[in-house]
């Protein structure tokens, strides 16, 4: 390896530098702040206990430090906490790290500029300067890998913080209001920054894994993944393009999504929304996709209420009781298809998809059983529930199209 030019300077050399270098750190700090806030005066300044610039603090140490380690033959060390609390501070306020960057440079080109300077002052010879140079990148480097690290543990610390307030934000919505809670509401959104809305609604997810990654929702809809099941809350829900959206986002998520409601009412989207998980984990509607209730309000009137659908199945259908299962089936699809379908025979033959004849005489055995009990409207509406359940459930055949 070959030796470092700074080791062949005289000492007499090195401790000029140093003492010139140290006496007027505090005035080149001055300057570079001077500098500083001229391209940046946007730039928010912060005070130490003392009432002493907390950025004038970190220039002149960073001086300071470099300069003492430089001279004592060490590789320049940079002071950590003051500039990760700088980068803490950018990620606290919410902003990138790029101009706190920018004047790392600025001090840097500053700082090296007047040390060239000083350098020909104590007679250092150029190899050491050029080797002062190469240093001075080095420490830049050393700033920013602080800042950074400071900025991360910011922007993780927001992050935490912004998911907490929206959690609460969640619970808030989500709960049965007896009250005017619109002002609380308007506040708890606006600690996050996210609108009320006109309308909302609620969706509830099934984890296709337990490590599975949040769905990237997009801006705006409020997620809450520490349930068992999550939660997103959706903000006007049918803007244009919207649903599109959270379809591609949720792709291989189970999941139901509730009616859009008025704000005061997400309470319901939510009792709609687990409604139908429920359905979907008793194999009743499809996994594997994240469904509308709106889209499936025939499975979610007739599929929860199976007792009171068992009990009129048990009076409407009685005149079935007398034959064998086979039987029973054939005429209770037979009958479903007539009352469907606006036609006769052939049309309950083309439904069925069973041959004209066999339909007419199927029709002829309904008549039988039921008499004219079968032409009113009102036993007509619930035979349609009930046996619209039993097909939904997969206890008749699916109609054909």
């Amino acid at each position: 390896m070959t030796r470092p030019a700074w080791q062949d300077v005289p000492r007499s050399n090195l401790d000029r530098f140093e003492e010139i270098a140290r006496s007027e750190a505090p005035e080149l700090a001055h300057t570079i702040l001077f500098q500083i806030r001229r391209e940046y005066p946007y730039l928010h300044l912060v005070e130490d206990e003392s009432g002493e610039l907390l950025a004038l603090v970190g220039i002149r140490r960073a001086i300071e430090g470099f300069v003492s380690n430089l001279t004592a033959g060490a590789h320049p060390r940079v002071p950590p906490e003051m500039f990760q609390e700088f980068g803490r501070g950018e990620g606290l306020e919410g902003r990138s790290l790029d101009a706190l960057q920018a004047i790392y440079r600025l001090g840097v080109r500053l700082t090296w500029r007047r040390l060239a300077e000083i350098g020909q002052q104590a007679d250092i010879p150029a190899p050491a300067m050029y080797e002062l140079a190469e240093s001075g990148f080095e420490y830049l480097d050393g700033l920013v890998e602080q800042s950074v690290r400071g900025y991360a543990e910011a922007a993780a610390r927001r992050a935490s913080e912004r998911l907490r307030l929206q959690r609460q934000l969640i619970e808030l919505l989500l709960m049965e209001h007896r009250g005017d809670v619109s002002m609380t509401l308007a506040e708890r959104a606006a600690r996050i920054g996210w609108e009320l809305p006109e309308t909302i609604a609620v969706g509830v997810l099934m984890r296709p894994a337990r490590e599975a990654v949040a769905p990237a929702v997009g801006q705006g809809v409020l997620l809450e993944m520490e349930s068992e099941q999550p939660r997103m809350v959706i903000p006007d829900p049918e803007t244009a393009g919207r649903a599109e959206t959270l379809r591609r986002a949720t792709a291989g998520w189970s999941g139901a999504i509730g009616p859009p409601v008025p704000l005061a009412a997400a309470a319901t989207s939510l009792r709609w929304a687990e409604t139908a998980v429920q359905l979907i984990k008793k194999g009743l509607l499809p996994q594997g996709e994240v469904l509308y209730c709106t889209e499936r309000t025939e499975e979610l009137l007739l599929l929860p209420a199976e007792d009171l659908i068992d009990a009129a199945a048990r009076r409407c259908l009685a005149p079935l009781d007398g034959l064998s299962a086979t039987q029973s089936r054939r005429l209770a699809e037979t009958l479903l298809a007539w009352i469907e379908t606006p036609g006769g025979a052939p049309e309950v033959a083309a439904r069925l998809g069973v041959h004209p004849q066999t339909a007419r005489y199927r029709l002829r055995q309904i008549r039988e059983l039921w008499g004219d009990a079968i032409d009113e409207a009102d036993q007509r509406f619930e035979m349609l529930l009930v046996l619209r359940a039993l097909r939904l459930r997969g206890d008749l055949a699916p109609a054909q199209d």
